[in-house]
């Protein structure tokens, strides 16, 4: 079996908590995902990679529209997140002439304290689930693409190969391309899927969703590296990955799952687009709970 690095940790001061952070790169790529924090708020940012491109842009997005995130939260803490997606994602592509449909491209997740509300928008499949401290668990995903590709043809012939003992060969990247010509036809459209890239629109249609501060316990923000351990392959209901958060941190969840998925090289447990992906993990403690041990 390959070896590979442990996650990252670090942690932010955000909103008076201590916020911890896991990331690590998937195989054989450098990491597209993006974590960035304010005084107040948290931006998880997953940089939509390609098949073919031997040197994806979609970090180099990331990170930009991250930064442009940031700064707006930062100089007006009431603007509507929406509006302060759409006005990120219009400055890039103005900065930066990018053409709508050949742009790199990339999920994002944004919570913010505000007064004594958590504020949340998701825009594509980087998921927010807050959970209250009475064990309620309030999951912010946009499943819009999802839903779309699901109702295609290759999506369930490219599990069945991978069931079969077929692995990532020839036609499993075949149809990769295929869906992501798909997904061309449907993005930044009504009826379709919105994500950042080069359409301002896209930031208006983001998912949103607040709750009194006070009825929350802790928030966990993934990108879809670390919400498949949940949503495909069960290693974790969202509790479990939040205590596993508080207990040991979120770079031990993220190193766990990659030891998961480099038990199953060949997709057959767990079929999935590619062998491992990129992880980025935040854990945002907002009260304690009993029993905690924080």
């Amino acid at each position: 079996m390959q070896s590979n690095p442990s996650a990252a940790s670090r942690t932010a001061l955000v909103g008076g908590s201590t916020v911890r952070i896991g990331e690590l790169a998937g195989p054989a790529r450098p990491s597209e995902d993006r974590v960035v924090t304010t005084d107040r708020a948290v931006i998880v940012l997953d940089g939509v990679s390609t098949v073919t491109d031997d040197h994806p842009r979609g970090g180099w997005y990331a990170d930009t529209l991250g930064s442009g995130i940031a700064e707006l939260l930062t100089r007006d803490s009431d603007m509507d997140l929406r509006q302060v997606l759409a006005t990120a994602i219009a400055a890039v592509a103005t900065n930066h002439a990018l053409v709508p449909g050949s742009a790199p491209a990339s999920t994002v997740a944004i919570v913010r304290q505000r007064a004594e509300q958590i504020e949340a928008a998701v825009l594509g499949d980087s998921p927010v689930i807050a959970i209250g401290r009475d064990g309620g668990v309030h999951p912010l995903r946009d499943d819009r693409l999802a839903v779309l590709v699901d109702a295609q043809p290759q999506a369930r012939e490219y599990r069945e190969l991978l069931r079969a003992g077929h692995g990532f060969g020839e036609r499993h990247c075949q149809i990769l391309q295929e869906l992501r010509g798909f997904q061309g036809s449907v993005v930044n459209r009504p009826g379709g899927y919105w994500i950042a890239e080069a359409v301002p629109e896209a930031g208006l249609n983001a998912i949103t969703a607040s709750w009194p501060a006070d009825d929350l316990a802790e928030i966990v923000i993934a990108t879809d590296g670390i919400s498949a351990a949940v949503e495909e392959y069960e290693l974790y209901s969202w509790e479990e990955l939040a205590r596993a958060c508080r207990g040991d941190g979120p770079h031990a969840v993220a190193d766990a799952i990659d030891l998961a998925e480099r038990k199953d090289p060949a997709g057959q447990l767990w079929p999935r687009y590619k062998t491992g992906d990129d992880k980025a993990l935040v854990w945002w403690p907002l009260h304690r709970t009993p029993g905690d041990g924080q």
